[in-house]
């Protein structure tokens, strides 16, 4: 590992944050005249607070990590001068060069996906196809550079299928999968001020906990090295836009910074090949997908946004809900609402007409459900608490669990 490396884009990072920290509050007035701003719907004043501010995050990352560029092969062995050749390099890692420079390209392009989605509102077919679309890049570096698609089975599978599967064209599409998940699932676990910014803080954080545990134990070096280039500029930054972006907002980040974000993680997660890690410091935004999957394929009518409704009289956070009748959903519908009246999911409440209010099925809604309405700070900082414990059982899940189910390191 080069320790020189990652003490530049540590050097770099902490460069970042001081740039973004300043710059913030600096481009205040030019994102209101651009009219890229809208107004807080959680505060009694409801004051008007610049938005789409992820793409200033996003192009201060994307600087530190264009002037590290040449940085990690300056102190790459194998790119480094033999005095029997002259000084001249020996060899170029041109495949360590490619990856960073595609996954650069898939971030950048998300980056400008992103704005245009907060600038056109783009509609939802938009937001699945354009990810993927991104992704391209990395899945072609991927296939040229290792195209290793064979997926390691656990101990008691391994008497049906082997100790390993190869299943080909599924693994890509698989990966494809993630990048797509990973860029929608922070923006649908959003809504209250500070929550975007800060799961994607613990996500991070929890990336490069879990790079450094790796390093130390040797197991893939170069993937994990890799992976901290991305993870600490990206820290670093988002550190510097959670002071602005934490209760009460002084700025939104939009829809820029949740597809950011989700790249990035994405990236590190395919490239540094630990994409089923990743998913487990994913686990409450995979709750959130599952819990909202009614909604989002209409299998239960979702309105525009889902957001808390807020109380002026008592500064508090309540569910927001939505209604139906029962004999208007499908079969399927039905059996999903069904499930979750069972286990006590969701609120419900039958009006004398027949309709059926219920809250909207988000992991905010689902909170505070369970808690009775709660200040927004509070209601935050219960979503990143239960973001931390999360980090904590997928670790446990990483190692002390896992070698129940897996003989060899996965």
């Amino acid at each position: 590992m080069s320790t020189t490396a990652i003490a530049i884009i540590g050097s770099i990072s902490v460069g970042a944050y001081l740039m973004t920290v300043r710059m913030i509050p600096r481009l205040r007035e030019m994102f209101i005249k651009a009219n890229l701003c809208g107004r807080d719907l959680c505060k009694k004043d409801k004051p008007q607070v610049p938005e789409s501010y992820g793409v200033i995050i996003g192009c201060v990352f994307l600087i530190s990590m264009f002037l590290f560029i040449p940085i990690p092969f300056a102190f790459d062995k194998d790119a480094a001068t033999d005095a029997v050749t002259g000084g001249k390099p020996v060899t170029f890692p041109h495949d360590k060069f490619v990856e960073l420079i595609a996954a650069l390209l898939s971030i950048c392009c998300m980056i400008f996906l992103g704005f245009a989605d907060d600038v056109l509102d783009l509609r939802w077919r938009h937001k699945l196809l354009l990810p993927t679309i991104a992704t391209l890049p990395l899945l072609m570096v991927y296939y040229v550079n290792y195209n290793s698609t064979t997926v390691m089975m656990p101990n008691f599978a391994r008497g049906l299928f082997g100790t390993s599967v190869n299943i080909g064209i599924f693994y890509y599409i698989f990966m494809g999968s993630l990048a797509v998940f990973c860029t929608n699932a922070i923006n649908i676990l959003a809504g209250i001020n500070g929550l975007e910014v800060g799961q994607s803080i613990i996500i991070a954080g929890s990336v490069l906990v879990f790079n450094l545990m790796e390093l130390s134990l040797g197991h893939q070096v170069e993937s994990h090295q890799f992976s901290l280039y991305f993870m600490i500029p990206f820290f670093a930054t988002s550190l510097a836009l959670w002071k602005f972006n934490r209760y009460p907002s002084q700025v939104f980040v939009g829809d820029t910074y949740c597809y950011f974000a989700g790249m990035s993680f994405a990236v590190v997660g395919i490239l540094g090949h630990f994409s089923k890690t990743l998913l487990l410091f994913f686990l409450p935004q995979i709750l959130n997908f599952l819990y909202s999957t009614p909604q989002l394929f209409h299998f239960v009518p979702c309105p525009r946004h889902r957001l808390p409704k807020y109380d002026a009289k008592t500064d508090l956070l309540h569910i927001s809900t939505t209604e139906f009748r029962l004999n208007e959903l499908g079969s399927l519908g039905r059996l999903m609402v069904k499930v979750l009246r069972t286990f006590r999911l969701i609120s419900w409440q039958e009006q004398p007409d027949g309709r059926i209010i219920t809250n909207n099925f988000t992991l905010i809604n689902f909170v505070l459900f369970i808690f009775g309405p709660v200040h927004e700070r509070i209601a935050t900082q219960m979503l990143m608490s239960f973001q931390l414990l999360c980090t904590l059982l997928a670790l446990f899940i990483r190692y002390p669990l896992a070698n129940y189910f897996y003989t060899l390191e996965t």
